[in-house]
C-alpha cells in the first residue's frame, strides 16, 4: 500500500490545512486501505488523489507520526514514512562532481530557484576549478563550501568524502566520474543518486556520446539510478529520451545528451524527495 504526492505541493490545499505525504509498504492483506483512510478521516483529514490534507491544529505533527507508526506496526510494514513539506526541514544533500559542470550547475540553479526541496551541504570535486569559475563564484556567493579532493588510482579520498557527507540525507553524483567502493557505500549507509550518460545498460565507459554517435543510434537518453556496488546497475529512478538523426553533428548530439542528463537527474531528485520512489526486488523501482 502506497500513498504519495503527484501534484504540485502547493496545489489545491484548503486554507489552514497542510499537505501530507505518506509512503507505506507492507504485505498485502485485507483492510489496509480502509484502516489508513479511517485514520486520516478520524483526525479531520481528507484524501486527495493519493496524498492527503489535514489541519495541524486538529492533528499535531507528533500525533500524526504516532498514528501512522501504530498502523505500520499493525500491518508489519517494511516501510512507513510520513512527510509534511511545509513543516519538515528540507533534505540535506552533498553533491559530488568531476570536470563537467552541466549537471552540477543545473542543480545549483534549480536550488536557487526553490525548485528542489533540498539544502546543499557542500560540493565535492576531484577536479579543481579556478576562483573565477562560474560554479565557484556561485558557491561563494551563496555560502556553499567547495572541497577539492584530487584522486589517484591508489587513493580515492573516500574517508575524507565520508566525513564531509556525514549528516546528509542522501548524496547526488552530478557526473562524478569516480567509482565509489562497496566499503564506502556501506559506511555511508544512505541512498546515493547517480546520473548516467545514456540508456542503461548501453554505452558504458568513456566517450558514451561518441560511442552512440558512431553507432548511428536514433534515440539517445539519460538514466538516473541508485548507486550500488555493481557499476551502473542500481535500481533505475528516471529515464528520458530524445530523437536524433543523421543531420545531427557530434556537437549537437552532445548538447542534446547533456540537456537530457540535467532534466533526468533533477526529476529523479524531485521524485525521491516527494517519496514517489519505492525500490523493490533488488534492482527495480516503482515510481509514482
Amino acid at each position: 500500500m502506497l500513498s504519495v504526492a503527484r501534484r504540485p505541493l502547493s496545489a489545491a490545499v484548503p486554507v489552514g490545512n497542510l499537505l501530507g505525504i505518506h509512503l507505506f509498504q507492507c504485505p498485502d492483506t485485507v483492510g489496509i486501505v480502509a484502516r489508513l483512510s479511517e485514520c486520516i478521516a478520524s483526525r479531520g483529514g481528507n484524501i486527495h488523489s493519493v496524498d492527503f490534507t489535514y489541519n495541524p491544529m486538529l492533528w499535531p505533527r507528533d500525533v500524526l507520526r504516532t498514528d501512522f507508526l501504530n498502523l505500520s506496526q499493525h500491518f508489519s510494514a517494511q516501510r512507513s514514512t510520513v512527510r509534511v513539506p511545509d513543516l519538515d526541514p528540507k533534505y540535506k544533500i552533498s553533491v559530488l562532481a568531476s570536470k563537467q559542470d552541466h549537471c552540477l550547475f543545473d542543480l545549483l540553479y534549480r536550488w536557487q530557484e526553490g525548485r528542489l526541496p533540498v539544502d546543499i551541504n557542500c560540493v565535492i570535486s576531484n577536479h579543481d576549478r579556478l576562483k573565477d569559475n562560474h560554479v565557484r563564484r556561485f558557491l561563494e556567493r551563496h555560502g556553499i563550501p567547495y572541497h577539492y579532493l584530487p584522486t589517484s588510482p591508489g587513493n580515492k579520498r573516500e574517508q575524507e568524502i565520508l566525513e564531509l557527507v556525514q549528516g546528509t540525507d542522501f548524496v547526488v553524483l552530478a557526473r562524478y566520474m569516480q567509482i565509489l567502493s562497496e566499503g564506502f557505500l556501506k559506511a555511508y549507509g544512505k541512498d546515493i543518486i547517480n546520473i548516467h550518460h545514456g540508456l542503461l545498460p548501453s554505452f558504458k565507459g568513456g566517450n558514451p556520446s561518441r560511442q552512440a554517435f558512431n553507432a548511428g543510434v536514433k534515440l539517445i537518453g539519460a538514466t538516473s539510478h541508485f548507486v550500488t556496488p555493481e557499476l551502473d546497475a542500481g535500481p533505475i529512478i528516471e529515464q528520458m529520451v530524445e530523437r536524433v538523426s543523421h543531420r545531427d553533428t557530434l556537437q549537437s548530439f552532445v548538447v542534446k545528451s547533456e540537456n537530457l542528463e540535467k532534466q533526468c537527474l533533477a526529476e529523479a531528485i524531485k521524485s525521491y524527495c516527494e517519496l514517489r520512489v519505492l525500490p523493490y526486488e533488488l534492482k527495480k523501482t516503482v515510481v509514482f
